[in-house]
């Protein structure tokens, strides 16, 4: 069964060789030759604003070119994120990324039962991919992945994205790995798939 799927990728360097893209252009590639319809957002090539205030952030205007990616993420049945962990959680561009997008009025509104937000995205399930130097069990065990579980509960969740489902690709290293070819095959096999 074929899927909108939008793929969002947060890693800040636009070096194609970073892992983080390769395994992106994998679960691309998979997911095209299984005839998913699919939209790309790089936020490498985005000029994201932070936000510097609760004010902006509730009453302020989506930049001009970030309304595309509400338009995307709308679109969208299926949503995978993709990004290296850096000092222990997402990106700051990500971060700035997802405060500008997911705002109150389109990703969810306040008012809803019990004084919980009215979450406005349900219907959509999520991948997050996250590449990292550290191997992924220490992440999870010492770590917690306490990154990972924030965005899942706390920003992709309020939101009523589910399913969320993660990858997580330990003891990336830029000379190489020799189980870097097991990933990119497993990520074609996500895309294929379009989970």
């Amino acid at each position: 069964m074929q899927k909108r799927i939008v793929v969002i990728q947060a890693h800040p360097d636009r070096d194609p060789e970073r892992f983080g893209r390769v395994l992106s252009n994998a679960y691309i590639k998979g997911a095209h030759e299984a005839g998913h319809e699919l939209r790309m957002i790089d936020l490498a090539l985005l000029d994201i604003p932070l936000l510097r205030s609760q004010q902006e952030w509730l009453e302020g205007d989506v930049p001009g070119n970030l309304r595309g990616a509400q338009s995307d993420i709308e679109w969208a049945e299926h949503i995978v994120i993709f990004y290296p962990l850096w000092m222990g959680t997402m990106p700051a561009l990500l971060k700035a990324f997802l405060e500008q997008v997911l705002r109150p009025g389109f990703a969810f509104s306040y008012g809803g039962t019990g004084g919980f937000p009215r979450k406005q995205l349900k219907g959509r399930s999520a991948r997050i991919v996250i590449t990292m130097g550290m191997p992924a069990l220490f992440y999870r065990g010492y770590f917690l992945a306490h990154s990972l579980k924030s965005l899942k509960r706390n920003i992709l969740g309020l939101c009523g994205i589910g399913p969320i489902r993660t990858t997580l690709v330990g003891a990336v290293k830029s000379g190489g790995n020799p189980r870097h070819q097991k990933w990119i095959a497993k990520l074609w096999m996500l895309g294929l798939r379009g989970r």
